[in-house]
């Protein structure tokens, strides 16, 4: 959004520019004054008297997101609003009911009621209050206000219901909670099962506060299993030398679950010393050898295989069975991959990826005609494991696109519908996430084909996030030249001469990374269309010579394309052209992809299959995929897929 606040500022001094980034889109029309008069009175809103409208002009009144700019005056007024009722109060409350179902009221209602909570106007709060949109803030509020007004009628039962939460208690419930321990209303009962509810979600904070409120009798079971959350290996070997201490099953198996994942060799020497201790029989010892499979098999270590065989049926979920069949793989134990594979859910040995790895182990199992059909059957699903299949039969592999068609009178009635149109304005003023809101409180009430229409209209836009979501949401993939844009083009081939990494590559990783949105940020700060950290994108400009960027700067695609590229090109160089590897060490990061390099050469797709990231793991198969379909686009010819199968080395 900084290039907005760079706008708004030359707006406000006169200097005429374009809306938002997406100028491209802002084509000479009706609304291009309004647009712009928009622009420049929102970036003052905040400061604006609540009734400023009276100076609007007739154009900005009845531009589409002019209700926006309206929340934006009311909300600056609230933040002003300290003592007494005030006119903003009544403002909000008016635009509220005016609005009450579209998504512009909703943050206009939260500041409104924190602004009436914050000058205790209780009955005012209890006006504007909705439950049902209500977050547990607001809800705790709601009780100090019928508290302060004496509505007491079902509150003890609303209270005690916010009470049971695994979540440590927030300020504003401090008050609610404190008149009802004072109700004699917080037994025993309740405070235990709050306990449990903290214990099970691994908040051991709030389980320790609140045992202090029990009997020792009552408190000692949590109490042993708060140590076997914090200190799981002296706790277990405890009770492996007291087999008379009592200990819940679940908290067994929660402390054994922690240590197995902390230190899976330490808890596979205890293993059947706590069997035997505890007395546990093939079933009840099934969910701790799982644990403890796991554990093994996210490492790779061939000591998961014998375990997994101890799991009882009842506790092989899709996660076991999964994992079970990648540790058989890794270790090249293919007769047995085939069986945990032939015994897993339909839904999921249907799926594209146990699919192709039955035929694999088809084909390792000398089985080449059932392989060879089975690879085959793949072909048409469009996928990583359809190119990895392609590439077994010693073929090139070509997309089989399904083109949706434009039904142009749908799309222009799409667009003129009100929401739509807002969300559009707002995407060109840049204010992209309230335009998503928009955009999704409309997808709700469209019927199938309007949302496959939808995605044409987003694309139109250049709103490539939108309509990529919007058709994966309707399991649509399949339309690749709508769903495959390649914008951005003189930034990706700056990328691509800097670099040496071809086009396609970085289309696929920037798709993958961003959906194309240059200004989005990622919850680890990785910035732009190659979401890169600010430290690692200098890192890169200097060993470039190039002067080193700022935050801003990483929101520009001519800055940030060359510079994820040219990192994407030095991982490749750390890992000796292993694009497997040095794809996963953009995402994981060098240091987690360095530990996962195999002792021995590994098939490629064995050892992408055994990455213990799940996230990870899917990056690199849909990057791989992704260049597989842009490499298309440029030639439509078959691409090759040998490369998939390329061993990786340390």
């Amino acid at each position: 959004m900084w290039y907005c606040a760079v706008t708004a500022l030359l707006a406000t001094l006169g200097v005429m520019v374009s809306c938002a980034p997406r100028a491209a889109l802002a084509q000479t029309d009706s609304l291009a004054a309004a647009r712009q008069e928009f622009r420049v009175a929102y970036a003052v809103a905040g400061s604006a008297p609540v009734d400023a409208e009276k100076t609007d002009s007739e154009a900005l009144l009845g531009y589409p997101a002019y209700p926006y700019l309206q929340a934006a005056r009311i909300q600056g007024a609230l933040g002003r609003a300290v003592a007494g009722p005030d006119a903003a109060d009544g403002r909000a409350a008016a635009f509220i009911a005016r609005y009450e179902t579209e998504p512009v009221s909703r943050d206009v209602r939260r500041d409104l009621l924190a602004s009436l909570a914050q000058r205790k106007q209780w009955a005012a709060y209890l006006e504007e209050y909705r439950d049902d949109l209500a977050d547990p803030r607001q809800r705790c509020k709601s009780f100090t206000a019928r508290l302060e007004l004496q509505r007491l009628e079902g509150l003890r039962e609303a209270i005690i219901q916010q009470w049971l939460s695994a979540k440590d208690t927030i300020a504003e419930c401090d008050g609610a909670f404190t008149w009802l321990r004072a109700q004699g209303a917080l037994t025993e009962d309740l405070v235990e099962a709050r306990t449990r509810l903290a214990l099970e979600s691994g908040n051991v904070g709030l389980a320790r506060q609140l045992v202090k409120e029990l009997p020792t009798p009552r408190a000692a079971p949590l109490r042993l299993w708060i140590s076997l959350i914090e200190r799981p290996g002296p706790s277990i070997d405890a009770l492996i030398a007291a087999p008379e201490t009592s200990v819940e099953p679940r908290a067994l198996l929660d402390g054994w679950t922690r240590l197995a994942r902390q230190d899976a060799g330490a808890a596979l020497q205890c293993y059947d010393a706590l069997v035997s201790a505890r007395q546990l029989t093939a079933e009840t010892a099934s969910p701790y050898a799982l644990a403890l499979a796991l554990s093994f098999a996210w490492s790779r270590d061939p000591r998961a295989l014998p375990l997994f065989v101890r799991v009882q049926a009842a506790d092989v979920d899709e996660r076991a069975a999964e994992w079970h069949a990648r540790a058989a793989l890794w270790n090249g134990e293919w007769e047995q991959a085939a069986g945990v594979i032939a015994a897993m859910p339909e839904s999921l040995r249907n799926q594209s990826r146990w699919r192709y790895w039955a035929a694999r182990t088809a084909e390792k199992l000398h089985q080449n005609d059932a392989a060879k059909s089975q690879y085959t059957d793949l072909l048409p699903t469009d996928n990583y494991f359809a190119a990895l299949a392609a590439a077994r039969l010693h073929q090139g592999f070509a997309p089989h696109p399904q083109v949706l068609a434009r039904d142009a009178q749908q799309i222009e009635t799409l667009a003129a519908q009100p929401g739509l149109m807002r969300a559009h304005e707002l995407l060109l003023c840049g204010l992209e996430p309230q335009a998503e809101v928009e955009w999704w409180d409309v997808q709700e009430q469209l019927d199938a084909s309007a949302k496959r229409q939808s995605i044409h209209l987003a694309a139109d836009w250049q709103w490539f996030d939108a309509a990529i979501i919007t058709a994966a949401r309707q399991s649509f993939f399949e339309d690749y030249v709508l769903l495959f844009p390649r914008p951005y083009t003189t930034e990706v081939k700056a990328g691509a001469k800097q670099s040496g990494l071809p086009e396609a590559l970085i289309y696929a990783t920037l798709r993958q990374e961003s959906l194309y949105d240059s200004e989005v940020v990622s919850s680890a700060d990785a910035l732009g269309l190659l979401q890169l950290q600010l430290g690692t994108a200098r890192k890169i400009a200097r060993q470039l010579g190039q002067p080193a960027p700022n935050r801003a700067d990483l929101f520009d695609p001519a800055i940030n394309v060359p510079l994820g590229a040219s990192e994407l090109s030095a991982l490749l160089a750390k890992f000796q052209g292993q694009l497997p590897v040095a794809l996963a060490a953009y995402n994981a990061g060098p240091g987690a992809a360095a530990r996962w390099l195999p002792t021995d050469a590994t098939e490629a797709d064995v050892w992408i299959e055994n990455i213990p990231y799940n996230e990870t793991r899917t990056y690199v198969q849909r990057v791989l995929w992704h260049s597989v379909v842009f490499g298309w686009l440029e030639d439509g010819k078959a691409q090759p897929t040998r490369s998939l199968l390329d061993k990786v080395k340390q």
